[in-house]
């Protein structure tokens, strides 16, 4: 403990941490400040660090602290650690300030300390907590299966889609949350699975595992130069890992037709076969070399043929006297009027 000096006012230290980090875990500068504080508070009992803090040989006194109480409990050069709670602690934060503002008073310092704080990524935990309560208690979420939401996952990257080309950073980043809530929706419901249960921890590992594999050139000593080099390694990875004996295996039919005959050409070419495209007449093969013209140039024939579309749908809405922007807007509050069409119940 620290030597009384009568002139010394003593610090108060408001020790933050983060409920997305395991309990006791905690900074360096943490652990000493709490280890050579005069007294330690926490006014909620129930804090998850506190067993842990206890259990190091820390002494914590359930309760809290007047701005008044406080600063007498410094007087003197002794240090007060304040736990915080989730809320922080504006109870005493205000008392303190104002003590301060009146000029009556000498002041402890007042240091904020983090104890532990978040990781990038870190509120990815949030989702899946916020996740796991609704499959539980929503009468509307605990009933969905992976087949009944499905559709949802279509219409959503669509979406995706469409905030990318319309270049809104708004609409983006709440597209993209919609994308990852399929995610997350799916690998809660696939917890509850009677033979094959798997969670979302299981989904990114696999992921992480196949992205480490697929990249020699950044996690290993293979070496690639341009892009091409590196879609071709890619392919010949995931054959190697399929245990594919075609380049098609592993293409989804059920894709949009001009987005599939791309992806046949694009695995053909870089694969090194040579094949021409069939014979046939008929819009059908027509739009088979379309999409094949558009794949050996480079061009995604899907976002070509989205983009014509949209400059089409633009003279159709002046024609009818309507400014484009107008209409889209319109268009999303219609969305909106049914609930119904959304992931999940607004």
């Amino acid at each position: 403990m620290n030597a009384l000096r009568p002139d010394d006012p003593g610090r108060i230290v408001l020790l933050t941490t983060s409920h997305r980090v395991a309990p006791g875990l905690l900074s360096w500068d943490a652990w000493q400040a709490l280890h050579a504080a005069d007294r330690v508070l926490c006014a909620d009992g129930a804090h998850p660090q506190v067993p842990y803090l206890r259990e190091a040989g820390v002494t914590v006194e359930e309760g809290t602290l007047s701005a008044e109480d406080a600063v007498e409990a410094c007087a003197g050069g002794r240090t007060v650690v304040v736990v915080a709670t989730g809320e922080g602690e504006p109870a005493l934060t205000d008392g303190l300030a104002r003590l301060a503002g009146s000029g009556r008073v000498t002041m402890p310092a007042l240091e904020l300390m983090p104890g532990s704080y978040d990781l990038p990524g870190a509120r990815l935990l949030d989702l899946v907590q916020v996740m796991d309560r609704i499959r539980a208690e929503c009468p509307w979420s605990s009933r969905q299966t992976h087949e009944g939401l499905a559709k949802y996952a279509m219409e959503e990257a669509y979406e995706l889609v469409e905030a990318i080309e319309d270049g809104d950073r708004d609409e983006l980043r709440e597209e993209l949350g919609d994308v990852l809530l399929q995610v997350v929706f799916h690998a809660r419901i696939a917890e509850e699975h009677p033979e094959e249960p798997f969670s979302v921890d299981d989904v990114a590992g696999g992921i992480v595992a196949k992205l480490v594999h697929r990249h020699p050139h950044v996690f290993g000593d293979a070496t690639v130069t341009t892009p091409e080099e590196v879609r071709a390694q890619w392919v010949r990875v995931k054959a190697q890992e399929k245990q594919r004996t075609s380049v098609t295996e592993g293409v989804p039919l059920h894709q949009p037709a001009l987005a599939l005959a791309a992806k046949l050409v694009s695995r053909a070419r870089i694969a090194g076969l040579d094949v021409p495209l069939p014979e046939g007449t008929g819009l059908g093969y027509e739009l088979l070399a379309l999409a094949a013209r558009a794949e050996a140039e480079g061009v995604d024939p899907e976002a070509a043929l989205r983009a014509a579309a949209r400059a089409y749908r633009d003279a159709v809405r002046a024609a009818e006297g309507r400014p484009a922007g107008e209409a889209v807007a319109a268009g999303h509050h219609d969305a909106e009027a049914h609930p119904e069409a959304d992931t999940v119940e607004e």
